[in-house]
């Protein structure tokens, strides 16, 4: 079984310390009105990535495809989100169409940015449910909270931590979802067993994320874009399967959905918790 270890990344501070700094400038930005990926580094992590992401040259990126950002969700999804919620995604996906998030779920969002997958997994829970979002970032945080209350959002909240310690209790939510942000993590092993923690017995896990074909080394996939250009800390597919599996988790599935680089994929990654867990 592989160990599910980030590749070619600097140590857990140094990372957290570039994640916060790329993600408060996003905020910013999207704040200012401005897209989050603008002067984004290669790799961009967020909108439309084109001849400058890095050496990838998959033909989704070569073409200017998008593969990041608000631009992978629906239009219908999107209508009535406030304009600063759009503008800070920097998801490879859309985690909250692929959950099954039911009326009256209790939801958490892993690294919830500026609030865009809570405001949609609000919505989809009603006021009988309730969605979490955690963040490390101040100015994401400060943004969220600002887009939940433009868009009247009473059943959600926002809390600062890391997804390698989450600041809940144990088995309090229904379903753990999260865009692009596992891959940002030098600790996965961390934060899929705290995913698994948070999960109440029989709870999903519904991740969007970014992967590696499994032919491809650590040092292959840091040639291929940035540690905060959610590429060179990606998983393999792999690597994703069995972390899970050794977090505690069953019917995993691992599947990939667009290119965002030579042997890099979006992916939709599911995954629960045995109803019999703890018992």
């Amino acid at each position: 079984m592989t160990t599910p270890t980030s590749p070619a990344i600097p140590g857990t501070e140094d990372v957290h310390e570039l994640v916060r700094r790329r993600y408060a400038e996003a905020a910013t930005a999207a704040a200012q009105g401005d897209d989050a990926d603008a002067g984004a580094p290669d790799g961009c992590c967020g909108g439309t990535c084109g001849a400058g992401a890095g050496t990838a040259d998959s033909a989704a990126i070569a073409t200017g495809s998008t593969v990041f950002g608000a631009g992978l969700y629906d239009a219908t999804d999107l209508t009535g989100l406030p304009g600063t919620a759009v503008r800070a995604s920097l998801g490879c996906g859309n985690p909250t169409a692929v959950a099954d998030l039911r009326p009256g779920d209790r939801v958490l969002d892993l690294g919830s940015g500026g609030g865009i997958d809570v405001l949609l997994s609000a919505r989809r829970v009603g006021p009988s449910g309730f969605v979490h979002g955690v963040d490390m970032t101040d100015e994401m945080l400060d943004l969220a909270r600002r887009n939940a209350a433009e868009a009247g959002a009473t059943n959600v909240a926002f809390h600062r931590g890391t997804i390698e310690d989450l600041p809940l209790p144990d088995a309090c939510v229904d379903v753990v979802v999260s865009n692009c942000v596992v891959n940002l993590s030098p600790d996965k092993a961390a934060v899929l067993a705290e995913a698994y923690r948070v999960l109440a017995p029989g709870g999903r896990l519904g991740i969007s994320d970014v992967v590696a074909e499994d032919h491809l080394t650590p040092a292959d996939r840091a040639a291929r874009g940035s540690h905060v250009g959610c590429v060179a800390g990606a998983l393999s597919v792999s690597e994703y399967v069995d972390g899970l599996t050794a977090a505690g988790f069953v019917d995993v599935r691992v599947e990939p959905t667009h290119a965002v680089a030579d042997g890099m994929h979006g992916a939709v990654v599911r995954a629960r918790k045995p109803a019999d867990a703890g018992a």
